[in-house]
């Protein structure tokens, strides 16, 4: 167990570098975008909605591509990615982007 403990800390994805501290700080923000969702959508931003969606598709494919790959910072940006596409949604329908085609014929 000890063995593989030190195995881990000393790796290039382990706690003394950046492929650690970088993801595990990224958390923040599918914390925060999850915290959000009880938030009303008009309080949604969706430039920022959107940038964060493009900034968390860049990186997935940064973690993929760096090497050693990084799947900490992977999962990561997946998660946010997830949360933001959500998030997105949401404004879109407060807004009035999406929704049913009835809705906006019945509506006319």
């Amino acid at each position: 167990m000890a063995s593989t403990f030190k195995t881990f800390l000393n790796s290039p994805v382990g706690p003394k570098t950046t492929h650690f501290w970088g993801p595990v700080a990224n958390w923040g923000f599918v914390v925060a975008g999850l915290v959000d969702m009880n938030k009303p959508p008009e309080m949604i931003s969706g430039n920022m909605t959107a940038a964060m969606c493009i900034y968390s598709g860049l990186f997935m494919r940064f973690a993929w591509m760096v090497q050693p790959r990084n799947y900490l910072l992977l999962a990561c940006h997946a998660s946010n990615e997830t949360v933001q596409l959500y998030q997105l949604s949401r404004w879109a329908k407060a807004q009035g982007y999406l929704g049913d085609k009835k809705e906006k014929a019945a509506s006319k």
